[in-house]
């Protein structure tokens, strides 16, 4: 990308609308501009919600019981991640479904690795659903 002038324009990514207007106008004049996708997505990752640790380790319990369901057996191999189908109110107001991946092998594993940091609740709930360790 070049400007006007011919020489080479820079381009500044998802911190462009922290900087004060005196700092964007100094940066646009030595040929840095602001990059609106980088921004977009900037804005988009904070306007998503976060999910608490309490609803984590929730879906964590809906998808092993799916993969539990599935297979059998609550064995589930490290690289394993279920399929979790979730549904969202709509902008017109109708529920859209969309599917995500839980990384459930994983997150078993990080459990375990972690298992004195889990409530007595929590290790009951995996317990009954056939973990062993808890």
């Amino acid at each position: 990308m070049t400007s006007d002038t011919g020489l080479p324009v820079l381009v500044i990514g998802a911190g462009w609308p922290d900087l004060e207007e005196e700092q964007r106008g100094l940066l646009s004049a030595v040929g840095i501009e602001e990059d609106a996708e980088l921004v977009a997505a900037k804005a988009a990752a904070e306007a998503k919600p976060t999910v608490s640790r309490i609803d984590r380790f929730a879906q964590g319990l809906t998808a092993l019981a799916a993969f539990a369901q599935e297979h059998g057996h609550p064995r589930v191999p490290r690289p394993h991640k279920q399929a979790l189908e979730n549904v969202e109110a709509g902008p017109g107001g109708e529920d859209a479904v969309s599917v995500s991946h839980f990384a459930l092998g994983t997150r078993l594993n990080n459990q375990k690795a972690r298992r004195a940091k889990l409530t007595l609740g929590q290790l009951a709930q995996l317990a009954e659903h056939g973990v062993e360790w808890a």
